[in-house]
Formats: structure tokens, sequence, C-alpha cells
């Protein structure tokens, strides 16, 4: 870790031992909202650590200052605990009668500061917490559909489901916080999407309160054609149009076999063309990623005294074969992990066409171990940014997705971008900056990026960091790539949709604002 970002485990950084209750402020109460929760038994709470608690998401500024014990300006003045469809409409109701502000909430995993209470709100703001809201309201095991409840999280919706021998497929990064309502509010994806589809894929009825009603369909088909389809208003639209209250999702049989894989190659530049080759051919696993080689070597930094994922690579293949015999260059090669799904049969016919095309591309197997341990990493990058707070490192992941003629370059042109940006705020210590492709399509892929420096000697950290994912987000958009693949707008990248949709597109998405809540009810100020 000393030569990948210059930490010491001497110097460490400041944080507060517990939440000063004194400086957050005396919520705002709107009496008969207050009033009408008590008559109806909805629970609500005023308590400060309530407030703080579902006041932020997870970026690295929300968490950085909280580490120093700033709990920001603007925090919600009362929680409330709706447990089912009805406690919504009447949350929602009285809200609108009283010009009362919501913000729903579910996991918080938000990492776009859709969150955030603006801190112009003179208004109650209330945040509906829909963490009680679930449960597994029905299945249907011969449609294949199952009705939930917002709320619930993404491994305990996996979970009860796999006690039925079903699943969803939907697996992201924070399954294990995320929540069913946040996947369709941001629009998110899963990792492994190439089988199960991205949430839009699995979703078959949604309901959403608004102030003006109900937004919902009125059938359960598979697929209607009866002008715009009203889930693409609900879809992406970041809690500015009301709360969604219960998805009717796709689910499947679990999968008869898995199986993990990975494959080796000399560069980047070969990885990306055989991922390339494989979504082209249509025989993509139910999960292939492709780390870069800063990404693959800095396996071996996360446990210097253990076996690392990068010296279980090269232990794995003899380093001397890999490195003499073919010539790969331990400073650029990278290598993809796979996940198998489904009948044994199908897996059997995807492992071998997805071998014989990385041969192609110069690409060797690397054993099922590594590719499992490398599946497993995405889920412990989560937690490294905490850890690194402790030793003076600001870190974060963003993503982006792109046309595969424009993946390489936008891949090069950012971590440029990323090491110019870093040398113009003065960064002292070496910077880690990384990249992954993930979800591919047949016209491109998402891409990750992960960026960490060490700030020991900046003035002021937290503005160095956002000028650097700032210049990131401008080089992506200037490489062609999208505003996000899967994490959403909120507050914090905003001002970049002028530059991802025209003019007539944003009035087209105010003008659906005005009408489903025209005293902006639902005032996070998300998206436009």
């Amino acid at each position: 870790m000393t030569s990948s970002i210059g930490i010491n485990i001497d110097e460490t950084s400041f944080s507060v031992k517990g939440v000063d209750t004194s400086k957050i402020p005396e919520p705002i109460i709107n009496q008969q909202f207050k009033d009408y929760m008590a008559e109806e038994g909805i629970e609500f709470s005023s308590d400060p650590i309530d407030r703080l608690v579902r006041s932020h998401g997870h970026t690295c500024d929300e968490l950085f200052l909280l580490r120093q014990g700033d709990v920001g300006k603007r925090l919600p003045d009362v929680v409330v605990f709706p447990l089912k469809h009805d406690d919504v409409v009447k949350i929602v109701s009285s809200a609108t009668k009283n010009n009362v502000c919501l913000i729903p909430i579910g996991g918080g995993t938000s990492v776009t500061w859709a969150l955030i209470c603006p801190e112009n709100e003179k208004r109650c703001v209330v945040m509906v917490d829909m963490t009680q809201m679930n449960r597994i309201l029905w299945v249907d095991e011969q449609n294949l559909l199952a009705c939930v409840e917002a709320g619930i999280v993404g491994q305990d919706l996996e979970r009860d489901l796999e006690n039925l021998g079903l699943c969803t497929g939907h697996e992201p990064d924070s399954m294990e916080f995320s929540s069913l309502g946040g996947w369709v509010a941001t629009r998110a994806s899963g990792m492994k999407k190439n089988i199960y589809g991205n949430i839009e894929d699995l979703v078959v009825h949604t309901s959403m309160v608004t102030p003006k009603g109900v937004l919902e369909k009125k059938c359960l088909a598979p697929r209607v054609s009866a002008g715009p389809d009203l889930h693409e208003f609900i879809l992406g639209s970041e809690g500015t149009l009301g709360i969604i209250s219960e998805v009717t999702m796709r689910i499947r049989p679990l999968p008869k076999c898995k199986k993990y894989g990975s494959i080796i190659f000399p560069d980047f530049e070969h990885g990306v063309d055989c991922l390339r080759e494989i979504a082209r051919k249509r025989c993509a696993p139910a999960s292939i990623r492709l780390m870069d080689n800063p990404q693959f070597r800095f396996g071996q930094a996360l446990k210097p005294e253990t076996e690392s994922l990068f010296s279980s690579f090269i232990d794995g293949l003899k380093k001397f074969y890999v490195t003499l015999v073919k010539g790969y260059d331990p400073t650029n090669m990278c290598v993809a992990t796979l996940l198998f799904e489904g009948d044994a049969e199908v897996v059997e016919q995807q492992e071998k066409a997805v071998y014989q095309i990385a041969a192609q591309f110069s690409g060797m197997p690397a054993g099922e171990d590594n590719g499992q341990r490398g599946y497993m990493l995405t889920f412990v990058i989560a937690y490294l940014r905490d850890v690194g707070f402790d030793y003076e490192v600001v870190s974060e992941s963003f993503e982006t997705s792109a046309p595969w003629d424009r993946i390489k370059d936008l891949c090069r042109n950012v971590k440029e971008r990323v090491a110019h940006e870093c040398n113009n705020q003065g960064v002292k210590y070496p910077v880690l900056s990384t990249c992954r492709v993930t979800q591919t399509y047949d016209s491109g892929a998402c891409v990750y990026f992960y960026l960490a420096f060490k700030y020991r000697g900046l003035p002021d950290p937290l503005a160095s960091y956002m000028a650097v994912e700032e210049a990131a987000r401008d080089e992506i958009l200037s490489c062609g790539g999208s505003i996000s693949h899967h994490h959403g707008i909120g507050k914090l990248r905003k001002h970049f949709v002028p530059r991802s949709v025209t003019e007539a597109g944003i009035g087209a998405i105010k003008s659906v604002k005005d009408y489903l809540d025209p005293d902006n009810i639902f005032g996070s100020g998300n998206l436009v």
C-alpha cells in the first residue's frame, strides 16, 4: 500500500468519536402532518440521531464530513416509517395537503447526493424510510412473477426467494444494503445482467404514489402497446415524482449450475477486444468483468502477508511460463473474471465458446478459484474506502457506459486526466487510478473507475478530491461516455445533464414533474 498510494500506518486522520447532537439543528415541525401520522398510527420520529442517519448517502464527501463531526446545514425534520402501501398513500396525501416536503429513502446507499436536503428548503422535510416495507407479498410460480414491497434489501430478497428455489438474479455491488425501490428509482444494474437483465428488464409492474394519485398500469401482461410506457416515468425518477411502494418482478428458478472462471491477457487492449467479440457472438456468461493492470496488481496490496489475488494468478500459472514463454509483462497483463450460471449443459457450452474466443486474443484460462476471488473483490472494494479514511486517503468509484470503439481511449484519457488534475491540486503521493469493464452490450459496455490518493499536505482535501472527480466526469463526457450507467444523477451530476439531454428532453421531464407534483412535494432537487 505504501508504493501504491503512500499509506503509512503511523500517519492517521482525525475522526470524531461520537455525534455531538447539540450541532444538529432543531427540526421544523408541521403540526398538522404530525398529528395526522399519530392519528393513523404511522410511526414517526424527530430524534436527532434518526434524522442524522437518514440525512446522507455514501459519497466520499458526505462520509468525510461526518467523520469530522460536520452534520450538515439542513437535516430532515421528521422520519416516518410506513408499513404498507396504504400508509404511503396517507403520507403523500397529508404532505400534499399540508405542504410538507418528502424525500424517500431505502438502503441509503446513494452516491449522488440524492438524499441531501436542499439547504434553502423552508418547509418541514420528512424522510420516508421504506425499510419496514420489506415483504414478498406473493409469488406466482406459473408465470414466474413476484410482487415485493419496495423497501426490501437486495440480499434479503434473494435469500427469501432462494428458500422457494427461486431468484431474481439482480446482484448489484451494493446488494447487502440497497433496496428494491432504490434500484427502480435509479435504473440500477446488477453484476449478472447478461442473463437476468437490468432492473428495467425485470420490472413487470410497479406502483408509485404521487401527489396526483397512484401511477401504475392496470395489467400484468409481459408487454403492452398502449402509448409511452408509464414505467419509463418511474424508472430513474430518483424520488422526484413520488414514492415507489410495490414492484412486481420477473423471477427464475435457481440455476442448477454455477461456475467461476478467469482469463489472463497480455494487456488491457487484448482484454477489451475479447469482451467485444464475446458480446458480438452473444455467448457472454452471467458476469464477465475485465480488470486493468493496476486493479489486478492492487490485490497484492490488500493483504500483503497472505496469498493475494495477483500472486495467486501468477503462482497458479507458473510465473516463468507466463512471463518468459508467453512473454506477458506483469506490469501490463490484466484479468477477466467470469461467472457462468444455468443448466450444466448451457454452462459447458458457454465455457467452451468463451475460452475459444479468449484464445484468439492471447487469453489464457487462469482458474476457477481466481475467478471467484476476483468476483468477491468487487464487494471488498466497497469497504476499502472507509478504511482508507483512517490513513488520510480519499477514494471513490464512479461509472459510465460507452460504445465499444471508444472504450480504450476513454479509459486511457480519463486516467491521464485524473493524474493531471491530481498534479494541479498538489497531491504529493502516488495516485491510484484504475478501471474495469463490467456489464457488456452489443454496442458497448459499462466502465467502472476507481480513484484514491493520500491527501496529507493539502489545505482542503475535500475540495481537491471534488475537483479531480469533476475533471474525470468532464473527460468521460468529452470522450463519448454517458453521465451514468446505473448510479443515477442526484444533485451531484445534475449540472452535467444539459450535456447529456437536449433542451426539449429536459423540458419534457420538467413537464411530467409539473403535472404529477405541481407543488414540489417531492423536493429533493434531484435530476433537473
